[in-house]
């Protein structure tokens, strides 16, 4: 494989477990843990859609090779070089004005980046977006995806019979703070890619602000993070809660005031300086000890909001935790 354009540290035989949210990765450990799993997801769900997918594409869209959209192209080659992806992903780009990207497949995933990304980003920012998508391609969150997907067309089916939609619903709203976590897990995965902090925190800010970069300020917007965190009282923190619902995607501010938190906590330079779980061991991952993990993350994120609402519902939402722990930690104990 062709090293990348400039001196970035090779990240070789890295575990997606290095870069995953806490909640992400203990969702995708036990999901691994499902011997199967995935590999009758991919024939009910995921094969055929995945080869009509790529051929939708291949008919509709731009591949990108060394000679159409060549930097793009690079950019893939470089974010696989990086993150140790045997398998370069090959990229597309689709017409559309509306800035996007996304990752897409099982066996063979690709990327799609639409013509309003990149007229919004520059070199740098969208090494960042292509480095996203190649982490979720590395955590193989497609699975997810795709089961929220399936599962949401059911709940619109059964939307008259109202115990079986409820129950959809619970799972739903359960599959996407999985992905928004997943987000905030490729969004980590993007900077180990790119190794830029600054594109990275200014393609988020461009997400939510558009392309006049000089009429932004990344510290501002992080003040604006800060702000949205602790403003307002309990009404506003259940708004708050009310307008994720039905998102698969923290909000513009969230994701950089997180991203930002993780690089200043010390995980990212200890990554690159070369100290990372590798893909080799994942098979001995602990679900007991990655759930523990991801209920103290949200432990410490109740700890650190300033929000009038999340503080009404600490001690409800901690005894949710707590038999949520229980539940898993038996779980792991009947599979082992």
């Amino acid at each position: 494989m062709t090293t990348p354009d400039r001196n970035r540290v090779q990240l070789p035989g890295i575990s997606s477990r290095a870069y995953e949210h806490p909640a992400d990765r203990s969702a995708l450990v036990a999901m691994r843990s499902l011997s199967g799993f995935d590999a009758v997801l991919k024939r009910t769900s995921g094969l055929f859609s995945e080869r009509r997918l790529r051929l939708m594409f291949l008919a509709s869209a731009v591949r990108t090779t060394d000679t159409q959209f060549r930097a793009l192209h690079d950019m893939g080659r470089d974010s696989a070089y990086i993150l140790d992806l045997h398998r370069i992903p090959e990229i597309y780009v689709q017409q559309d004005p509306k800035a996007y990207a996304m990752a897409i497949g099982f066996d063979e995933p690709f990327i799609i980046v639409s013509t309003g990304l990149l007229d919004l980003m520059d070199d740098e920012e969208l090494r960042f977006v292509i480095g996203h998508e190649t982490s979720h391609i590395l955590s193989g969150h497609a699975v997810y995806g795709t089961m929220l997907e399936i599962l949401t067309r059911l709940a619109t089916r059964v939307a008259w019979i109202p115990l079986g939609y409820i129950g959809l619903r619970v799972i739903v709203a359960a599959l996407e703070e999985w992905q928004r976590k997943a987000e905030m897990s490729a969004d980590r995965g993007g900077l180990l890619a790119g190794q830029d902090p600054d594109a990275a925190l200014r393609a988020l800010m461009k997400l939510a602000g558009g392309s006049r970069l000089h009429e932004m300020n990344i510290e501002a917007f992080l003040d604006q993070a800060r702000e949205y965190d602790t403003a307002g009282d309990v009404r506003d923190g259940l708004l708050k809660v009310l307008n994720m619902l039905g998102t698969t995607h923290p909000f513009a501010v969230t994701r950089v005031a997180e991203l930002d938190r993780w690089r200043r906590g010390g995980e990212y330079d200890r990554i690159i300086a070369g100290t990372y779980p590798r893909r080799e061991d994942d098979a001995n991952a602990s679900l007991t000890e990655e759930i523990k993990a991801a209920a103290n993350s949200y432990r410490e994120s109740w700890a650190q909001s300033q929000d009038p609402f999340i503080g009404v519902l600490r001690d409800v939402a901690e005894g949710a935790v707590n038999a949520g722990e229980r539940i898993f930690n038996r779980f792991a104990r009947r599979e082992n």
